[in-house]
């Protein structure tokens, strides 16, 4: 399979149905999590181009998933844009992530940028998920 891998890790029916369709439009294969446990494991067989990223999961919270992302050599090139509607976990958060966006979304803002997104080189100057702990 040729085809770019995004994962949406959302466990909100209707933001996850959302943002796979954004992705779809751009052209990924999408794949959606509903649950931080499921996520990781999950993770340790793909390598996706993009993961949309909750903060709040049943299981294992998203801060706890993309600091295991950053933490993980394998996936150093796959964008992470947050998704929340926490305010303040999203600044906490944000040195780790590529984008974070306050929900509620739209499609079109989650498509547009996500495509920039994935049309330039990732930017690896980022904080290490130790220096965030």
């Amino acid at each position: 399979m040729n085809e770019k891998l995004a994962l949406v890790i959302e466990d909100d029916y209707d933001a996850s149905m959302i943002f796979a369709k954004a992705m779809e439009v751009l052209g990924l294969h999408t794949e959606i999590i509903n649950s931080g446990d499921a996520a990781l494991e999950r993770l340790q067989h793909v390598v996706p181009a993009i993961i949309i990223l909750d903060l709040h999961l049943p299981n294992v919270v998203g801060s706890d998933i993309l600091r295991a992302l950053r933490a993980d050599e394998r996936l150093i090139e796959t964008r992470v844009v947050v998704a929340t509607a926490d305010p303040r976990s999203a600044e906490l958060i944000q040195p780790l992530a590529d984008l974070v966006l306050i929900k509620p979304t739209m499609f079109s803002q989650v498509r547009d940028l996500s495509a920039r997104l994935l049309s330039v080189p990732r930017n690896h100057g980022r904080r290490t998920a130790e220096a965030v702990d």
